[in-house]
């Protein structure tokens, strides 16, 4: 008989009694933990097709599907699909940053049950593929992990693992070179300040060859980041890369 379900049932309302469920954006009381109030939920800005079938750059209405972006037909990027869950709107900036500056560290199971209904629209397994998708979160520099004690990605990841069964590996990726922060900057100031950040784990080849990445971050601005970590893995073996984020900042904003 599983203990735990029926514990996790009987003690439920005595929790919702001293600790009620609250909307993870606003903060009401909500009725189910982990949901968003009705405001909140309408105010989303869910990312929906169509979309580029690559980069997930918003294209015209009229476009239809499985179309790729002028950007990424000019300039293949080193991953093969992106996805994110919103628009960088209130409500994702504030889960994002409450998480983050908060350490209000629940919020990562909020992000990774969202983030997990994307699973499957990143574009499958493949030929040559070898076992299933594992989970990569983008790492961050060890002083920034001192500073802050976490690394949102590694929780936001290792909650989907739980929930889908799929491998992850925290340690394949490492930051080596501590980065300013890059909200302020463009994308070609990205791009330079990360250049040479990230490095391969010794072994990281014999486990990356003949595998499908997801590659998991919370914010996606320019892709610079995304893109020297998928530069990496690819070079390590990598078959398919694709990158999961909670929310995304769209053209024009950063």
């Amino acid at each position: 008989m599983a203990v735990r379900p029926l514990f996790e049932a009987a003690v439920r309302p005595l929790l919702d009694y001293a600790l009620p469920p609250r909307c993870p954006g606003c903060g009401i009381v909500v009725e189910t933990i982990r949901t968003f109030c009705p405001d909140c939920w309408l105010s989303i800005d869910f990312i929906g097709e169509p979309l580029c079938s690559i980069c997930g750059v918003d294209l015209p209405a009229a476009a239809g599907a499985d179309l790729i972006c002028g950007a990424c037909m000019a300039s293949p990027p080193p991953y093969d699909h992106v996805r994110a869950v919103m628009t960088y709107g209130h409500v994702a900036r504030t889960v994002a940053h409450r998480l983050k500056y908060g350490r209000r560290l629940s919020l990562a199971k909020v992000m990774a049950e969202q983030m997990g209904r994307l699973l499957g629209d990143e574009g499958g397994d493949g030929e040559g593929i070898r076992d299933g998708p594992i989970l990569v979160p983008v790492p961050l520099h060890r002083w920034r992990i001192w500073s802050r004690g976490f690394n949102q990605s590694v929780l936001i990841a290792r909650e989907m693992s739980r929930k889908t069964g799929y491998v992850l590996e925290p340690d394949l990726l490492r930051r080596i070179k501590s980065t300013p922060p890059m909200h302020a900057l463009s994308r070609r100031e990205r791009e330079k300040v990360v250049k040479g950040a990230f490095a391969l784990a010794p072994d990281a080849r014999g486990r990356l060859a003949g595998r499908h990445v997801i590659l998991v971050d919370d914010i996606w601005t320019t892709g610079a980041t995304a893109s020297a970590c998928a530069r990496l893995l690819r070079s390590a073996g990598a078959v398919r890369i694709d990158v999961l984020c909670w929310t995304r900042v769209a053209v024009g904003e950063h």
